[in-house]
């Protein structure tokens, strides 16, 4: 489960909203929404722990009943899917899916669970080619392997089907339900799209204005 209290970001003492509290169940997905501008993703990032250094947050964050507030993104355990891909040149398919699998996996298994997930995600074959290669939707489906397979316990989805054409955009948000249903963790989607509407199991959240008080 996953909590947020009290959370209000802001940024040069300004804040961008006012502060909420919100609660995800194991299996759910919160669909948040709100106008451009007013800090979705830069929440999704400070839940990550990859924010602005120049932001400044309020609140706390908990991730099946533990403070995470103050942790370190690597040890929060969680996976954050963007829009673009940001997938690395240097490294192969294989090698870019790779670095999200826990080290203490062995070799056979580590290759035979990498190309499994590609079948999974009809991307069979394409273990050893640059990612640079792929196409968009392509590109998307390996970053959004990568994310699963590090065994998130919340996954955070920034318009993360916005680049894609109807038939992978299915493909995609197929998957995506499948894998968060499989690992049973909660999700937290931000979305312009109204077709991503549906995707929330429970009722959007929708940002408040910051109001100054006299």
């Amino acid at each position: 489960m996953f909590k947020a209290q009290q959370v209000q970001l802001s940024f040069s003492n300004a804040p961008l909203f006012a502060p909420f509290n919100l609660t995800i169940q194991k299996g759910e997905i919160c669909l948040l929404q709100s106008d451009s501008g007013t800090g979705k993703t830069s929440l999704l990032r400070w839940i990550a722990g990859i924010s602005d250094k120049q932001m400044h947050a309020k609140g706390k964050i908990f991730l099946d009943g533990k403070d995470i507030t103050d942790l370190p993104a690597e040890q929060r355990r969680i996976g954050i899917l963007f829009s673009e891909a940001f997938l690395f040149p240097h490294l192969t398919v294989a090698e870019n899916i790779g670095i999200s699998i826990a080290s203490v996996i062995g070799r056979k298994e580590r290759k035979a669970l990498i190309k499994n997930s590609l079948i999974s995600a009809g991307l069979h074959g394409i273990e050893k080619q640059d990612p640079l290669t792929l196409s968009t939707g392509q590109q998307a489906r390996v970053a959004l392997l990568r994310t699963v397979l590090s065994e998130p316990a919340l996954l955070l989805l920034d318009e993360p089907f916005s680049n894609l054409d109807k038939d992978i955009r299915k493909t995609l948000v197929n998957y995506v339900l499948e894998e968060i249903k499989r690992l049973n963790i909660p999700a937290l989607m931000v979305s312009h799209d109204p077709r991503d509407k549906i995707l929330s199991t429970k009722k959007p959240v929708t940002f408040l204005p910051f109001e100054k008080t006299l």
